[in-house]
């Protein structure tokens, strides 16, 4: 199955391998499909041990684009400083060694169809709301539960990008699911403080 997120990340492998590539040079040839990809690209890291200090700016730019599909532009842009940004090809190499890694189990699961949903004028904006609402999750303090909601924002992305209407399903409960868990964290570290001293007696 040719999916065009897999034509995409081989092109990129292509010319990573000639020369390092910016965020800008992705979404120019990516056009409207550029959203969902950068945002993969700027997310997929955070399955895996990361360096610190990338959450912000890598969550950033996802929350720049993300919000743009939620207005319903169907150009993306970024600021001239993170459109230049390129990936050290070290890094890149192992970014998308891992992003052909979660491809090929993509491949087996994402096609076209439910076309009624995926198609539908007002889910585009609804995707790149819900992926907003994953990356501010991603990016809030609360240590190991990044891969959390990039698995959601990875689904939604995708199936945007292959008009998936059943994945988009799916990452809408996973969506629903993270929410849930998160404000069970915030509600134990919001309790905590009054808790804590009775359990300590």
């Amino acid at each position: 199955m040719h999916l065009k997120f897999s034509q995409d990340i081989k092109s990129l492998l292509q010319r990573l391998s000639e020369q390092p590539l910016s965020l800008g040079d992705i979404l120019a040839e990516t056009s409207e499909r550029g959203f969902c990809l950068v945002i993969i690209l700027l997310v997929l890291p955070f399955l895996f041990p990361i360096p610190p200090g990338l959450t912000g700016p890598f969550g950033g730019a996802g929350l720049i684009l993300s919000v743009q599909m939620a207005l319903g532009r169907r150009s993306p842009w970024l600021p001239r400083k993170i459109a230049k940004y390129k990936f050290p090809r070290a890094f890149a190499e192992i970014l998308l060694r891992n992003l052909g890694r979660v491809t090929r189990l993509l491949e087996k699961i994402t096609r076209p169809r439910m076309a009624k949903i995926a198609d539908h004028p007002f889910i585009w904006r609804f995707n790149g709301l819900c992926i907003s609402w994953l990356i501010l999750l991603l990016i809030s303090p609360i240590p190991l539960t990044n891969p959390i909601p990039t698995v959601g924002i990875l689904l939604l992305a995708v199936a945007t990008i292959e008009s998936d209407g059943l994945l988009m399903c799916v990452g809408y409960v996973f969506t629903i699911l993270i929410s849930l868990f998160f404000g069970f964290i915030f509600y134990a570290l919001w309790m905590a403080p009054s808790l804590l001293p009775q359990i300590f007696r």
